[in-house]
């Protein structure tokens, strides 16, 4: 059960999921990580046409999630609170290349 991080869905629309993400009790990314792979594995997600994540996430927490689900979603984006939008990360899919803004 994870303790030091949380992930939860926000929704599914039109094949994009939209996922929180959130610190919990404090710890350091040792703990964090494998925290953070157990929780999005709890979500039980299908799959789709993209991911966008929300909320802090430290640089290793960042790049475990991004592998956890890069082969389910067509595209794997993360918000960026000063553009305002989600800036795909990983992509599968032609039409959002890696760097694209979506706007929020």
């Amino acid at each position: 059960m994870a303790h030091s991080y949380t992930v939860d869905l926000l929704s599914i629309s039109e094949g994009v999921t939209a996922v929180s993400l959130a610190f919990s009790s404090p710890a350091t990314n040792v703990e964090i990580v494998p925290d953070a792979i157990a929780a999005i594995a709890a979500l039980h997600l299908q799959g789709g046409r993209g991911i966008h994540f929300t909320g802090p996430a430290s640089l290793p927490v960042a790049m475990a999630l991004a592998h956890a689900v890069a082969h389910l979603y067509g595209y794997v984006a993360c918000f960026d609170p000063k553009l305002q939008g989600y800036v795909v990360a990983i992509s599968h899919d032609p039409a959002f290349r890696p760097g694209a803004l979506i706007p929020a």
